[in-house]
């Protein structure tokens, strides 16, 4: 028996790990495989190779040799070779390194900035399909309740008992949704079961007009038949969710780096992510870690470091090297004394010789050196103002996103006490209509009304979660 229960346990335990992927998880996988943003991470990887391109000039190396040895002295020259190697002024070297490992790391900003922008679209993508199967189980409770009235106007039409079809529809707006659905035959992850209930509607309504007697109750045919075009609406409507569905999907697994018909299960209960309270220290957290501010930090101080190596080109160049002189030996030649020591010339030992040498440039052109430098003040002082431009634009968006978060959950709160009031409302009314025959069209002005504010809150929730993964999108988690 133990056994069986733990088989049991394992089973449904397995079950719910399949259907409970959580946002972070989708994120992760995002992060991992988006082929545009491997691609940025690349870049990044490239621009760390210009550190290890900061070395000193290559050597020089020259190689002379005579077609006819030069005769001199100390013996017949045959060959010469010389090595001379350049060395910049001191810190040259570590200047340019240190410009190196300033743009590599704005461009790490910028692939920071990239996946937080990434993410972004994965969580506003998964949050408009929540808002869409909310939507669609919105739908159905309506389509519930649009049933069970129906019901009551036909019961009240045929003058039968109507105590049952009230508690129907009471029932019915009660029941805000369907429950979270999150997998169905067709691999997208996301409830349907919109054709059945179709049939189902269409075969109960036909069944129900055929079984009318003619007017024998209180109600009028009409109430029956209107409620019958507003159902086949919302089936309609219903349908048209379905297809909507897959552009969704779509886009998501693109943002994903997967196919684009793999499955993706969700659960469609939208769960209010932070409470308020958070927002004293946000904006400071904003202003220090977000990547397009450091992105500007970085390529700023990188300005400096260029102005460094302008001023570091204009200084003078050493270079140190060595001249390597092959000599061969070389006979004596004439009479020593003879012709007053004209014609001859002492034999030559040739030994080879080497002569250190040095070498200094002049650059004694200074309006290069100088432009140079003018160029990078200038470059240095439009970061300054595009960093002070982007961090005031920072606070007043994080402003405008602040009164947006706060405004959702004004209207949330709102929305939630004015549901429960119209559906009591509704039910009055749906009582009343039932018992002493009050106007049907109030009946269906408070079901419209009650549809368009569940929609509301939904809506109001959405926004709420998209606005604070836009903060999150500015603070660069």
């Amino acid at each position: 028996m133990l056994n069986v229960i733990s088989t049991i346990f394992l089973f449904i335990s397995t079950i719910f790990l399949s259907y409970s992927q959580t946002l972070n998880q989708y994120l992760e996988e995002a992060a991992e495989n988006n082929l545009a943003l491997n691609a940025s991470f690349k870049v990044y990887q490239a621009s760390l190779e210009k550190t290890n391109q900061v070395t000193l000039e290559n050597p020089q190396l020259n190689i002379g040799v005579f077609t006819r040895p030069m005769e001199l002295l100390m013996g017949n020259q045959r060959a010469e070779a010389s090595v001379m190697q350049m060395f910049p002024w001191f810190g040259m070297l570590k200047t340019q390194k240190d410009e190196a490992t300033l743009m590599a790391e704005a461009k790490y900003e910028e692939f920071r900035q990239q996946r937080n922008v990434l993410l972004y679209q994965v969580k506003e993508t998964y949050f408009q399909l929540q808002q869409l199967q909310n939507t669609i189980e919105i739908t159905e409770s309506n389509l519930d309740i649009l049933k069970s009235l129906e019901e009551l106007a036909i019961i009240r039409y045929q003058g039968g008992n109507t105590s049952d079809a009230v508690l129907s529809v009471s029932s019915a707006v009660r029941r805000p949704s369907q429950g979270s659905q999150q997998g169905n035959d067709d691999g997208m992850g996301m409830g349907g079961g919109n054709a059945s209930s179709s049939s189902e509607s269409s075969s109960s309504g036909g069944s129900a007009m055929s079984s009318m007697e003619a007017g024998s109750g209180s109600g009028k045919l009409t109430d029956v038949l209107r409620l019958q075009v507003q159902i086949k609406a919302m089936e309609s409507d219903l349908q048209q969710f379905e297809i909507d569905k897959r552009p969704l999907f779509a886009r998501f697994n693109q943002l994903l780096g997967r196919d684009k018909s793999e499955s993706v299960l969700f659960d469609s209960e939208i769960s209010t992510q932070k409470d308020m309270g958070w927002e004293i220290t946000m904006l400071e957290q904003i202003l220090e870690t977000n990547p397009m501010l450091l992105m500007l930090e970085k390529e700023g101080l990188a300005y400096q470091k260029k102005g460094e190596m302008a001023r570091l080109e204009g200084k003078p160049m050493f270079g140190l090297g060595f001249n390597y002189m092959v000599f061969s030996p070389r006979s004596e030649m004439g009479v020593p004394g003879g012709m007053n020591g004209m014609d001859y010339m002492p034999s030559g030992m040739g030994n080879n010789m080497i002569m250190p040498m040095a070498t200094v440039s002049l650059p004694i052109f200074r309006k290069k050196y100088k432009a140079m430098e003018t160029e990078s003040k200038l470059y240095w002082a439009a970061n300054q103002r595009q960093k002070e431009d982007l961090y005031r634009s920072l606070e007043t968006e994080f402003e405008t996103i602040l009164a947006s978060i706060k405004d959702s959950d004004r209207k949330i709160k709102l929305l939630e006490e004015q549901i429960e009031l119209i559906e009591q409302t509704m039910e009055l009314s749906v009582i009343s209509y039932a018992t002493v025959g009050s106007s049907f069209e109030e009946v269906l002005n408070i079901q419209r009304e009650l549809l368009d504010f569940r929609f509301n809150l939904l809506n109001s929730k959405i926004e709420r979660e998209i606005q604070f993964a836009m903060v999150e999108t500015l603070i660069g988690v």
